[in-house]
């Protein structure tokens, strides 16, 4: 008998079953625990958090039902005689967002390019690149409007840079990962024919990243909405403005108005940007 028919013939050894069975079940209790422990330190970090902020079930209910008496007594019905002084405002806020969205996609596709590790020409320039993103992500929008308004003074122009200063800090981090997670294999056949770098940019990397870059900068103009309106609110132009000065005269009812109309605005650039996409993509 060959020796390939003696191996066939041989019995697997009993005791090997077992163990492999044991060794198994030992995994899996080791799973279980690590899973459990996981959990446990979830449960702590929330419990901590929820004692740290002073939620509370009592405070939830009284607080809702004096915001529905608010609402219902104060804020409406909304003075519509108001719709005029607001309408000014409420096109400053849509050129701020639109002129901050072009600021922030302007200086985020340099950064974004320069931070990503597979389109920057050194680690050392993508490492300042990402140093420069996260300063700008790090201070919020407000922040960025309350040192603009000193430095220039009240009014649009202090809003429309803190809008493109901040979003800069967003889009260039979102750039720079949509950059990283390319196919390399279209960008090195690219390479392959003696192209530049800009050919390959052009040839083997926008392909690839225009989805990312045309979703995240209407975003961000979505986005820019919002923080416009409260921009307004330290006098840096636009609906928050007005609707800061109802708010302080305690005319609730035309500030109502104010607040219908950013409603408004989020829904109609929310409409916009989403026929541009499909147009585009």
């Amino acid at each position: 008998m060959s020796s390939l028919a003696k191996q066939i013939d041989t019995p697997v050894e009993e005791n090997k079953v077992p163990d492999m069975y044991k060794d198994l079940q030992r995994r899996k209790k080791v799973i279980l625990k690590n899973r459990l422990v996981l959990w446990a330190i979830i449960a702590a970090l929330v419990t901590w958090a929820w004692t740290g902020t002073n939620f509370s079930i009592a405070f939830i209910y009284t607080g809702t039902a004096n915001m529905a008496a608010f609402i219902f007594t104060d804020l409406l019905p909304p003075d519509f005689s108001a719709f005029g002084r607001y309408l000014q405002p409420a096109l400053q806020t849509v050129y701020m967002s639109l002129v901050g969205m072009v600021i922030s996609v302007i200086f985020s596709i340099f950064f974004g390019f320069m931070a990503a590790k597979n389109t920057s020409f050194h680690p050392a320039i993508a490492f300042t690149s990402r140093a420069i993103i996260a300063f700008l992500r790090a201070i919020p929008a407000l922040i960025w409007g309350i040192t603009l308004v000193v430095a220039f003074g009240l009014g649009p122009l202090a809003g429309t840079l803190a809008l493109g200063l901040s979003g800069i800090g967003i889009l260039g981090k979102a750039f720079a990962d949509v950059l990283e997670e390319i196919d390399q294999g279209q960008v090195d056949a690219v390479k392959a024919t003696g192209a530049s770098w800009f050919q390959t940019m052009g040839q083997g990397v926008w392909p690839q990243f225009k989805t990312g870059f045309v979703a995240w900068s209407l975003y961000k103009m979505d986005l820019n909405i919002r923080e416009a309106a409260v921009l307004g609110l330290i006098g840096a132009g636009g609906i928050g403005y007005t609707l800061q000065g109802n708010i302080n005269l305690f005319q609730y009812q035309q500030a109502s108005v104010g607040i219908l109309m950013i409603f408004a605005l989020i829904l109609i650039v929310e409409y916009t940007t989403a026929k541009i996409r499909e147009r585009l993509l």
